[in-house]
């Protein structure tokens, strides 16, 4: 990778290639079968392999996120307020703070929950995490993050492509466009949705924005076929088949001579020749057959609370050991009601001990397998959320708590980290940020830190701006750094 150079495509189609696909009588099973071979060209050196050098030598070769959507409560989690017991129910007061919703005043209110000290490093951890809180020796937290806006979607768009507006590449396609791929079977960036339905914005969540679509997010169902229409009808006819072939590509030639030098169209070949590759490499990574009724276990598989979500982080694990560069996790839906996300307006309590439970043992099983198979030396974890809960109620007499991108926790885990660390912490109550504030490019920077990229360098040309994952802003947290 060469500084500040856009690594746009040229565009140009293989037609030889193309002709002999789209002449093939057995439709994508003749594509996943030229693809086969083009596979055992590029082991042999003939073909390009999609793997593109980092800046630097890495920590990190892949990267696994946990993203909650709603808004975790800092305080309620992983940030312990002995003072919020100290004050339950007094008005906060003070520093420029305020303790509103919408004109209601609101009153402080103690942690409903119990905290502990874990592990060597003393982290505490409330009771809503049993599983995770014996992990926290391997994990790097991250305690006074501040994200730009108090709305969901904004919020939800920083924590995830670096920008409040929509249209810009989300974390996972800048990684698979600065590093490319590692498995040619697969894709370099899987999303895989909570079971319980899709976050808000849908797909627009796994953008690969104005990046080529070979970047953009695969999104994995968790039920019935994982990827939709990715294997042929059994009722189409060869011949029909064969006919559709010829047409595209006739269309193929008739595009590529009327724009040369257009990438969609060969970003769009690209997806089709990946997607012949899938057939093959889709069923046996999906596949748990070959997982022992231990491992199963240990990510939650044998209980109907845990197990949707317990079979993605398995699954997760799964695709990276096979070569899957970036995968994302989602634990949290669309907004509605019943709320199957963390935004826990009405009650704490209820809402985030229903989450909680879905994710404590899935989560703490993919760290603890990560670890014994030694993939965590060269793996980041990384949970986030799109930011805290106040320390107050929404009103008198209330039992939940409003979004606060003023402080929050995220918690890092892996390759090139120290372990057991606390980076940052908050005030008294959980406010605002005390010491070490971090924002969400500082965060974003580092992460491509320890893959190797450099964030000032990793750029694209668009619009007559060389853009970036963090804007214009963002500094490594070398305090977190082993």
């Amino acid at each position: 990778m060469t500084s500040g150079v856009d690594r746009s495509r040229s565009g140009r189609l293989a037609f030889s290639r193309r002709d002999f696909l789209g002449h093939t009588a057995t439709g994508l099973g003749g594509v996943a079968l030229a693809w086969l071979l083009h596979r055992d060209a590029a082991r042999t050196g003939e073909a390009d392999t999609g793997s593109r050098a980092p800046h630097f030598p890495p920590k990190a070769k892949r990267v696994v996120q946990i993203f909650c959507p709603g808004g975790v409560s800092h305080v309620d989690t992983f940030d312990y307020k002995p003072d919020l017991e100290k004050f339950d129910g007094q008005e906060l007061s003070g520093k420029g703070k305020i303790d509103t919703f919408f004109g209601q005043p609101g009153r402080l209110l103690k942690s409903p929950f119990q905290f502990a000290q874990h592990g060597q490093c003393g982290q505490w951890v409330s009771d809503l995490f049993p599983n995770l809180g014996e992990c926290v020796d391997d994990l790097t937290f991250l305690q006074a993050m501040v994200a730009k806006s108090s709305n969901h979607t904004p919020a939800a768009f920083q924590m995830n492509t670096g920008f409040t507006m929509n249209g810009f590449p989300c974390m996972g396609a800048w990684v698979s466009y600065g590093l490319g791929t590692v498995n040619q079977d697969l894709p370099a960036f899987v999303v895989l949705p909570d079971p319980r339905g899709l976050p808000a914005g849908g797909a627009i969540n796994w953008t690969a924005g104005f990046l080529a679509a070979e970047n953009q997010g695969v999104a994995f169902r968790t039920s019935g076929d994982p990827i939709p229409d990715l294997f042929p009808a059994k009722d189409d006819a060869p011949a029909a088949r064969r006919a559709v072939a010829d047409l595209l590509t006739k269309m193929d030639r008739d595009f590529a001579a009327a724009d040369p030098g257009d990438s969609a169209l060969a970003a769009r070949v690209r997806s089709y020749e990946l997607a012949a590759r899938m057939q093959v490499s889709i069923p046996e990574s999906l596949s748990l057959a070959k997982e022992t009724e231990a491992t199963k276990k240990l990510y939650g598989l044998d209980a109907p609370v845990t197990e949707g979500f317990g079979r993605n982080c398995l699954l997760a694990r799964r695709l990276l050991e096979r070569g899957v560069r970036f995968v994302q996790l989602i634990h949290g839906g669309a907004f509605g009601s019943p709320r199957i996300n963390w935004d826990a307006h009405e009650d704490v309590v209820d809402n985030h001990t229903k989450q909680a439970v879905i994710l404590d043992k899935p989560v703490a099983g993919l760290l603890k397998d990560l670890k014994a198979r030694g993939l965590l030396d060269d793996t980041l974890v990384l949970w986030t959320t799109e930011f805290g809960r106040t320390p107050f109620t929404q009103g008198v007499g209330a039992k939940g708590r409003d979004h606060h991108p003023l402080v929050f926790t995220c918690w890092m885990a892996g390759a090139g980290l120290k372990k057991g660390f606390r980076h940052g912490s908050s005030d008294e109550v959980g406010y605002q940020p005390a010491e070490d504030a971090t924002s969400i490019y500082d965060f974003h920077a580092t992460i491509l830190h320890l893959l190797g990229l450099d964030h000032k360098r990793l750029t694209f040309y668009h619009n007559g701006i060389r853009r970036r994952l963090t804007d214009v802003h963002g500094e490594v947290i070398d305090k977190v750094l082993a």
